[in-house]
């Protein structure tokens, strides 16, 4: 049986990638799809894409000083370890860079949905920036789950 060391990055690990394709790829579509209210759903996506981004952090900081603790200097010779770095650099990019940006927007625009604004164009440019770059840290994601081993 595994340690509890290695299984808190086994969850960890597990929770953060499919929480990263769970909310990108199935609940906010569903959000946007089912509610009337586009201005709300794109507040609750916010809100979850927000938390997985919190717990993203966390997850990346806790794997990559695990691997560090249990490789030492060999894990900065392991895909895992990059990987997860440059999953973390690319959610602090997002948390920290463009979601200040977008929310700025959102500012602007009101009273108005920033989609009826004259930001607009601003706006989806940065969303799509930011969309770019969710798909290629959900892609990293899979490649992590295939680097897991021991």
């Amino acid at each position: 049986m595994k340690n509890l060391p290695d299984l808190l990055a086994n969850w960890l690990l597990a929770l953060w990638v499919g929480g990263t394709w769970a909310i990108g790829y199935l609940a906010a579509p569903v959000l946007f799809h089912s509610l009337g209210d586009k201005m709300l759903a794109g507040q609750l996506a916010g809100e979850m894409f927000k938390w997985m981004a919190y717990f993203g952090m966390a997850a990346a900081g806790y794997l990559l000083i695990f691997r560090l603790n249990r490789f030492g200097g060999a894990a900065f010779k392991q895909g895992f370890f990059w990987i997860a770095l440059l999953m973390l650099l690319i959610v602090l990019a997002g948390r920290f860079g463009i979601q200040p940006i977008l929310e700025q927007l959102k500012d602007q625009a009101l009273p108005q949905d920033v989609m009826q604004s004259l930001v607009r164009d601003r706006f989806q440019a940065w969303h799509g920036v930011s969309s770019v770059l969710y798909l290629i840290q959900s892609l990293l994601g899979l490649a992590l789950l295939a680097k897991a081993k021991g």
